[in-house]
Order: C-alpha cells, then sequence, then structure tokens
C-alpha cells in the first residue's frame, strides 16, 4: 500500500504541479477546507485535501494506516466516492478534466448515459482546449500516474460512486449530501443534438 501523503506533499511543493492542478484540473491542495463539521455517517475519519473552483472539496476517507478512499462533495450538496484511492482520483481529473460534467448528464446514474456525455465532452475539450494533452501528459509524467482514456475512467468513476455504500453518505452543518448523479440523460444538453 502507498502512502497518499507522498503525493500531497509532492502536489503541495511542486509550483509547476500546484499551479497545473489548480488551474487546469481543478484540484487546489491550498483550498483544504470546506463546510462547517463535514462527516461520513458512518463516522470514518475526513480529511480534507483540495478543492475545486466552484467550492466543492476532495476527502480522503477512512484512517491514514489504511486504503482511504476519495470522495468528492460539491458546492450544489452532492457527494460520494469517486475513487478507490488518492492515485486512481488523480488519474481521473488529470485523464478526465469534465468528469463532473459526465456526472450530471447521468440520466441518474447510468453508465450508458455517463457514456454518451463522455464522448461529447472529449469532443467539445478538443475543439476548446487543444493543448490540453500536452498538460495531461506533463502532470502524468510528474506524479507518475497512468494517463487512460477517459471511457475507461468514467466507467472506473460510475463503478467508485456504485460500490461506496451507506458508509460514505457526506453530510455537514447544511445537511445529508444527495447523489453525484445527475438527472438529467446527454439529450438535454442542446449543443450535443
Amino acid at each position: 500500500m502507498y502512502d497518499p501523503t507522498i503525493l500531497l506533499h509532492q502536489i503541495n511543493e511542486d509550483h509547476e504541479i500546484s499551479t497545473l492542478m489548480a488551474n487546469v484540473f481543478e484540484f487546489d491542495v491550498r483550498r483544504k477546507s470546506g463546510g462547517e463539521f463535514p462527516r461520513l455517517t458512518s463516522d470514518l475519519p475526513l480529511e480534507g485535501i483540495a478543492g475545486d473552483l466552484t467550492g466543492g472539496m476532495f476527502y480522503l476517507c477512512g484512517a491514514a494506516e489504511s486504503t482511504r478512499p476519495v470522495l468528492y462533495a460539491s458546492s450544489e450538496g452532492d457527494a460520494g466516492v469517486i475513487a478507490t484511492d488518492l492515485r486512481d482520483a488523480l488519474a481521473l481529473i488529470v485523464g478526465f478534466p469534465y468528469w463532473r460534467d459526465s456526472l450530471k448528464y447521468s440520466a441518474s446514474g447510468e453508465l450508458s448515459a455517463m457514456e454518451s456525455a463522455t464522448t461529447f465532452l472529449c469532443r467539445d475539450t478538443l475543439t476548446s482546449l487543444p493543448a490540453l494533452n500536452i498538460k495531461q501528459r506533463r502532470i502524468a509524467e510528474l506524479l507518475c500516474v497512468p494517463l487512460e482514456s477517459p471511457s475507461t475512467l468514467v466507467r472506473r468513476l460510475h463503478s467508485a460512486i456504485k460500490g461506496a455504500g451507506p458508509d460514505f453518505s457526506f453530510t455537514d452543518d447544511t445537511g445529508e449530501y444527495g447523489s453525484l448523479f445527475g438527472l438529467f440523460p446527454p439529450s438535454r444538453n442542446r449543443l450535443w443534438q
């Protein structure tokens, strides 16, 4: 078992990595605090490790000596486990920066809807950010995380959320958060017609 604190330390200490992770991949290690009293209903320990540009937070779940899944809590009241460990979470965040949008258009958690949304999101990304793949390769190399296809990453994301179970229900001072799976099917996005 690897120690996720080594990866976090590397991101914190390397200016190039921390800047790219914050500005391109929305994983800002300087934003480590979210709402008041974040906790899991199971009372497993939570450690805030980064925030995104919209106020969402990434947490390591569980004790330091165990495998620690990564939970994402959005600023809109949705939360769920996105990866079984930090390395897989970083592979998702770097390999498919628009993973949140694949969840938004998941038709309540249908893998086929997420895969369809992913196809459109990849197309849109190539058009709007043609140099993204250079930044992805650079960060993957620096952090020694695999750079996998978005379709593989979306299947893994879907599996992580579906397989997390009730121990990972997230709450804070505003109440219990809902599922990361959005209600909309990809057909709801008019640009994808």
